[in-house]
């Protein structure tokens, strides 16, 4: 089975032994992030005057106690601003699919920070944050397949015991209906009949 993804698309496929992997890359998150990496660069330079200035007060006996506590909560404030650039300036990986005989290696992949200059949002936190997916996909739960239709346009989605899995999440809505195909055609998975809720697999 020859895959070709969609023409213009970023997807690839490789092989890993007999398999065939399919890699959604999640994008590059946009410049704006190398910004905000670059003022906690900065802010961290002057934290660490800071820190260097109240911890030698602290070691000849200069300072009092709510220098004490405020170290502390600047320490954290140094951990947390490390953490940030950590993720900032970590590369991202790949949602990936393999497509093994019984079912799909199913990894979620790492997406890059996303911010924008407007105020942290949800978005910006969950994209600091995220949950890596690591999960085995068999034919049995392949069966709950389906390319949903939703306002902000389409879904492609499958029911891995209680959760339900988002594929190409960050892919485009020709690249998630070429996802649906290969996967609807390489495992035989049944029809179903469509509805508002997703389509039917190809015959």
């Amino acid at each position: 089975m020859i895959l070709k993804p969609p023409p213009g698309s970023k997807i690839s496929v490789t092989t890993e032994g007999s398999d065939p992997v399919i890699a959604v890359p999640s994008g590059g998150g946009g410049a704006m992030r190398y910004f905000v990496g670059l003022f906690l660069l900065f802010w961290l330079g002057g934290w660490f005057v800071g820190f260097s200035d109240v911890f030698t007060r602290l070691l000849t006996g200069k300072a009092n106690t709510f220098l004490f506590f405020w170290l502390g909560g600047w320490t954290l404030a140094g951990i947390a601003v490390v953490f940030c650039l950590y993720r900032i300036f970590r590369p991202s990986v790949p949602e990936s699919l393999r497509l093994m005989l019984n079912g799909v290696r199913y990894d979620s992949g790492v997406p890059p920070f996303q911010t924008s200059f407007a105020s942290m949002n949800q978005k910006s936190w969950t994209s600091l944050f995220p949950t890596r997916m690591r999960v085995e996909i068999d034919r049995r739960q392949l069966r709950t397949l389906r390319l949903r239709e939703t306002e902000a346009g389409n879904r492609l989605t499958v029911d891995a015991g209680a959760q339900r899995i988002d594929i190409g999440k960050w892919a485009s809505e020709v690249e998630r209906e070429w996802l649906y195909q290969v996967l609807a055609k390489r495992y035989s998975l049944p029809s179903e009949p469509a509805d508002a809720g997703g389509r039917g697999n190809p015959a």
